[in-house]
């Protein structure tokens, strides 16, 4: 078997894949760096304008001290204890209008988004009852609504206390949500049975804008102009439309379903704020060519090794022999069409990417192999041969939840074709006669 040219001739070839695993590997990092890149507009852009956003509130923070006993030197000593009781919305119900524009950087485009934001809570006060003790002093009122980047803040109005206004002031106040605007209001409002808040808020933001559904039944309508919404959050929205011209999406939920009133019961100064569940939307890009690329590359393998055996089962059948060389340099031209196409895809967009490199590799390689086929027919069908595996790749990558069924097949198709032109072939006849043809 040593000594079988057709043994020799498949080891070359084997080679000559191994070898051609070197550039493809340097295009995978290529793809990443560029990635890289692209990523690195996103997060420039969120340092010039705001991160993605997430709101938390409204509620009010009620300080009070309770005076109790303890003994000291065998003494009872009055000590006061310093708490806080936080009183979440018995109904929230938050509108969003989001409009997002394009920003772009070099050759790489990033989103940003203002949402004009309306928010309404009620509050029922029947829970502060225990507080009015003649052992407890209730401190002022603070009522604090947090956001993910309190530069995001643009436009925010006065806040609407039942027919009472108040102003807010910077920061919340709370260690654990530093972000975000509060104000102080009197106590003696606590008295009133229910309280009902509701303000307006403009935020800028980028990739994502989330609501904490605080209260004990929380309600957030979106409606957007931008056509490539992602979902992903703790509930999915109840009714959603995505059009051309945007999308509405809403969300409902209650303390039964998400259990946030657990993490503000102890009367303490840092609740469990880390982690709380979310409505969420985030604007994305749906078209992502380095993605698309990158799956693309790891097709490469299997162009690469259909080709190779096209071009060893056309030697098999006729009489004309392929240098290993020149299987070598029609191997980097197919690596280089993933090369030109991700070039191209940073300018005219993948598809057209892919249509050029596809027309380019294939009109080489065609004028390439009229010289080694020595025919003007061979090439020709082996250059449409290339644009059908590029046609049928391109299908792989735009149907991901069928390119494993697509990909079987067309190996099953590619197998059941080399078997069936070499059914007849006497392999061992074939090694013995180029044996002999060696001087």
């Amino acid at each position: 078997m040593l000594k079988s040219p057709l043994f020799w001739k498949v080891i070359t070839l084997s080679g000559c894949m191994v070898l051609l695993l070197v550039p493809l590997s340097m295009l995978s990092s290529l793809v990443s760096e560029r990635s890289l890149y692209r990523d690195s507009v996103e997060q420039q852009l969120s340092q010039s304008t705001s991160n993605g956003q997430r709101l938390v509130g409204p509620f009010i923070a009620i300080p009070y001290g309770e005076t109790v006993k303890v003994w000291q030197d065998g003494k009872p000593v009055d000590q006061v204890e310093h708490k806080v009781r936080w009183l979440l919305p018995e109904q929230l119900k938050v509108s969003a209008d989001q409009q997002v524009s394009t920003r772009s950087i070099g050759i790489y485009d990033g989103q940003i988004w203002r949402a004009k934001t309306q928010l309404q809570a009620r509050f029922a006060t029947e829970s502060l009852k225990d507080l009015q003790q003649p052992n407890i002093a209730i401190g002022t009122p603070k009522v604090v609504m947090a956001v993910g980047d309190s530069r995001g803040i643009s436009e925010l109005s006065s806040l609407a206390v039942n027919e009472e206004r108040y102003n807010f002031q910077p920061g919340s106040g709370i260690t654990d949500l530093p972000q975000g605007v509060h104000l102080e209001i009197p106590a003696e409002i606590l008295s009133q049975k229910n309280l009902n808040l509701s303000f307006s808020l403009t935020l800028l933001g980028t990739q994502y804008l989330d609501v904490v559904p605080l209260g004990r039944s929380s309600s957030f309508a979106l409606n957007s102009n931008w056509p490539h919404p992602s979902f992903i959050g703790n509930f999915l929205p109840e009714s959603r439309e995505v059009s051309a011209r945007g999308f509405n999406a809403s969300w409902q939920s209650s303390w039964f379903a998400n259990n946030i009133d657990s993490r503000f019961r102890s009367d303490d100064s840092s609740p469990k704020f880390a982690n709380l569940p979310v409505f969420s939307s985030t604007v994305i890009n749906p078209v992502d060519h380095y993605q698309l690329t990158e799956r693309a590359v790891k097709y490469a393998v299997l162009l690469i090794c259909l080709t190779f055996m096209a071009f060893f089962l056309f030697e098999t059948l006729t009489s004309l022999r392929v240098h290993p060389m020149q299987y070598l340099l029609i191997g980097l031209s197919l690596v280089m069409f993933f090369l030109v196409l991700l070039a191209l895809s940073e300018h005219i967009g993948f598809n057209y990417a892919w249509l050029t490199a596809s027309l380019s590799c294939a009109t080489l390689n065609g004028v390439y192999l009229r010289a080694v086929l020595q025919g003007r027919r061979a090439a020709l069908a082996f250059a449409l041969g290339l644009l059908l595996l590029d046609a049928v790749l391109w299908l792989l990558l735009q149907s991901e939840d069928s390119a494993l069924l697509l990909g079987t097949g067309v190996l099953m198709v590619a197998l059941a074709a080399v078997m069936l032109l070499t059914r007849k072939i006497d392999w061992y006849g074939i090694s013995l006669s180029r044996a002999s043809d060696k001087p």
